[in-house]
């Protein structure tokens, strides 16, 4: 199960910084962002949830689990805000979005950092 849980989350690091960072160089937001800001998300749970299976107890509430629960929520708020701002067709927005994904992305590393320094540390 740690392979898969390996795979899912580095392929949501993949998704997601593709995501972001093609919208920020892109100066808008599109379709195909929003696409792979929800497919990011669904890697990063998938994997998220496989690693808790395996996780010790009270592993939860560690720095790791805290902030890996915090990145998950800000990647579901994102993908839904990203949602909205499409659908709403908002130029206004969909050219200021990128900011909102760059600090969502940021803090998405904190748990993934932490993630491989804890997993290399046992």
């Amino acid at each position: 199960m740690l392979i898969f849980a390996t795979i899912f989350i580095s392929a949501a690091l993949v998704f997601y910084s593709v995501g972001v960072w093609s919208e920020k160089f892109q100066k808008t937001l599109k379709l195909w962002h929003v696409i792979i800001f929800w497919i990011g998300l669904i890697c990063d749970t998938l994997g998220t949830t496989m690693m808790e299976k395996m996780a010790t107890e009270g592993s939860l509430f560690s720095f790791h689990g805290i902030t890996g629960l915090l990145a998950i929520l800000l990647m579901l708020f994102h993908a839904i805000w990203a949602t909205i701002v499409l659908i709403k067709k908002d130029s206004k927005m969909m050219g200021k979005f990128h900011k909102l994904s760059i600090l969502v992305w940021f803090i998405w590393l904190i748990p993934y950092i932490s993630g491989m320094i804890y997993g290399m540390t046992k």
